[in-house]
């Protein structure tokens, strides 16, 4: 699916991070990807991250999943919303919902949540930190979005939900199937159900906290820190007051942590391998037997194409000397010389055949061995 009626310059410039904008329609040929009926089959797996909220007469109660299947033959009369996370990566056809939006950088994407709710339900006023697209699949959806919110706007007292306690609507839409509802970081939005077997499409972004940057990237240079690089003053002078921590020690102290972390190249690699990691890191997608360097480069001098695993992260990072570093779930990988443009193409998108020639690079061939080998590839004959 694709976009017809929709300017992307426009919207970056301004719309992005700035308003939330109702799209009406604007696909090619909208098609809804998933039955509710395969959405709840997800939700009752191991391994896949699903709520249900039920709304009674004591206001929101939520169940984490895995549900039992006989869960949704007891719901009564009463409104209920199923939210299941990651969809993309269970279901190609949701996974392809994503390509549209790649005018944000890969990097930002996080997944695909798909909510089934009846009719008058939702999940109550709330704020995300994230850009959201909220693309309505099927039946409709009534969307009231409200002011800027932060830390200090007042929730209610809820053990699982963040509601917000006082939510003034700014905005009122109702969203049919192939609307999309574009919600900005900290806007207050609140979504009802109008009518039964109603379906959203939720495509939400990473945006890393300060705090959560600060704290893993200390956390990496720390590891790598031996204990005997300590503070030393070899032109130490006797102080008028010995209680007093001075400007010159405390320049040195201050330039002792700034050093170690001003590093960018090496916070660039960090960030990639830490960015990159997967969503669900405890899912082994890895094969049962290695595919060996011989027939990845038989594979690679027919034009046999690939296919990125939809739960796998990709990006890469241009160097100055011309090559470039692959990060791919969380591991790096280097791309010099001839093999450089191999970063670039594996990123290019969810699949795509590469240049035969690279079946003739010894460090090419080993990459594509590894990527195939823990999951994150597979060539479209073996898929």
């Amino acid at each position: 699916m694709h976009f017809t009626d929709f300017d992307i310059d426009r919207f970056l410039s301004e719309t992005w991070q700035k308003r939330p904008l109702l799209i009406r329609n604007p696909w090619a040929a909208w098609r809804n990807p998933l039955e509710p009926d395969e959405l709840a089959g997800l939700a009752c797996e191991e391994g896949v991250e699903s709520r249900l909220i039920v709304r009674g007469k004591d206001g929101l109660a939520m169940e984490s999943g895995p549900l039992p299947e006989e869960r949704f033959a007891s719901l009564g009369k009463e409104p209920w919303t199923l939210l299941v996370q990651a969809v993309d990566q269970h279901v190609p056809d949701v996974a392809a919902l994503i390509e549209p939006f790649r005018f944000v950088p890969d990097w930002r994407i996080d997944d695909v949540m798909i909510s089934y709710a009846t009719d008058g339900a939702g999940v109550g006023p709330h704020y995300d930190q994230y850009d959201v697209f909220l693309i309505q699949g099927q039946g409709k959806r009534r969307w009231r979005v409200g002011p800027l919110c932060n830390a200090d706007t007042p929730l209610e007292p809820h053990e699982d939900l963040r509601l917000i306690a006082d939510f003034e609507a700014t905005g009122d839409w109702i969203l049919e199937p192939g609307d999309i509802l574009y919600v900005p970081p900290g806007i207050a939005h609140d979504g009802v159900a109008v009518g039964d077997d109603c379906m959203t499409y939720s495509i939400g972004f990473r945006a890393p906290s300060r705090a959560e940057l600060v704290e893993n990237w200390c956390a990496h240079q720390v590891d790598a820190m031996v204990e005997d690089d300590r503070y030393a003053d070899p032109d130490l002078k006797v102080q008028a007051c010995p209680g007093e921590i001075t400007a010159s020690a405390l320049d040195r102290l201050h330039a002792m942590v700034l050093d170690a972390l001003s590093d960018r190249e090496a916070f660039a690699r960090w960030f990639g391998a830490y960015n990159s990691q997967p969503k669900y890191p405890d899912v082994d997608w890895s094969r049962e037997e290695p595919i060996g360097a011989s027939a990845v480069r038989d594979f690679l001098s027919e034009g046999v194409g690939l296919s990125r695993n939809p739960a796998s992260r990709f990006s890469f990072i241009r160097q100055q000397d011309g090559g470039a570093v692959l990060f791919v779930d969380g591991e790096s990988h280097e791309c010099r010389g001839e093999a450089a443009s191999l970063a670039e193409e594996l990123c290019s998108g969810p699949a795509f055949t590469l240049d035969p020639a690279l079946a003739a690079l010894p460090d090419a061939v080993a990459t594509i061995a590894t990527l195939v080998d823990q999951g994150s590839l597979a060539f479209d004959d073996e898929a």
